[in-house]
């Protein structure tokens, strides 16, 4: 009889520690699961407020101060929702981990942020941590990618005015003023989409022409315009840009003389869809 008691307690105590064990593991993984659960909500609307938020001020990655927000303002001084600039997304890269690890996120989640253009021969950027480990997860959002637009002067997609009274249903025309000294510090350029380039002609030309001009064959989808324009015996110079088809895919560009050569391409000066992704682990 003892004998058999003893054993129906040994019984009884292996599967009250079975059980206790299976308890304890189904705690942890409901910790985790809401561990997971709340640092991805965490991240979701860290993301929800960067894209939508151009920070504070605004020129905050310029100053190198303020809270940092990734969304673009537009020309009117309006947020541009669900965006993201590209040199405040570097300015992030800057000083990524004070300003997303430790202030965002209070050091608890270490994140890698990548803007993934879509429909572009532009490649991704990623800045963050690299070293991906243990929980991982990602917060995906569709974006406005808004690269180099601040350098465009004139998009012809849009209707402009034409010195020799184009019809804009048949051309692409615009200007713009220029000052002799501007040349010391920026090149203008016109960057045309591959696609337009076989069949477009364009030609550049100023108010005040003493030689005729002619449309030319866009050789090249990045057309060098400071050997072009023609000041005469002014200080300044109003410059006619002409496309012989309605709405080209160009822009005009006025950059720094050190601007990136390998950059100069219509897809950087564009708005762009860019998937945003944020992945996070802990």
């Amino acid at each position: 009889m003892a004998i058999e008691l003893g054993i129906v307690l040994v019984l009884i105590l292996l599967i009250s520690g079975a059980i206790l064990i299976s308890v304890e593991n189904t705690t942890d993984k409901i910790l985790n699961a809401e561990e997971k659960e709340n640092m991805e909500a965490l991240a979701s609307e860290a993301v929800d407020n960067l894209i939508n938020n151009p920070g504070v001020p605004d020129n905050w990655h310029e100053i190198k101060k303020g809270t940092p927000g990734l969304a673009v303002v537009s020309e009117d001084g309006e947020i541009i929702p669900n965006s993201v600039s590209y040199q405040k997304f570097m300015a992030l890269a800057d000083n990524y981990k004070k300003l997303i690890y430790e202030n965002l996120f209070n050091s608890k989640i270490k994140t890698s942020m990548e803007m993934i253009p879509q429909k572009s021969s532009i490649s991704s950027v990623k800045i963050g941590s690299n070293d991906e480990s243990g929980n991982v997860f990602s917060v995906n959002r569709l974006v406005k990618c808004d690269f180099y637009r601040k350098y465009v002067m004139n998009d012809f997609q849009n209707p402009g005015k034409c010195n020799h009274n184009h019809d804009q249903d048949s051309h692409s025309c615009s200007y713009f003023k220029i000052f002799k000294g501007n040349l010391k510090n920026s090149n203008y350029y016109l960057l045309i989409d591959d696609s337009e380039t076989d069949d477009l002609k364009y030609m550049v030309d100023t108010t005040r022409v003493v030689k005729g001009r002619y449309f030319e064959s866009c050789i090249s989808d990045c057309i060098y315009l400071n050997d072009k324009i023609s000041f005469y015996d002014d200080d300044s110079a109003v410059v006619f840009i002409h496309f012989d088809k309605p709405k080209a895919k160009a822009v005009l560009v006025s950059v720094p003389k050190d601007f990136d050569r390998e950059k100069m391409e219509y897809d950087y000066f564009k708005i762009n869809e860019c998937e945003f992704v944020l992945k996070g682990w802990y």
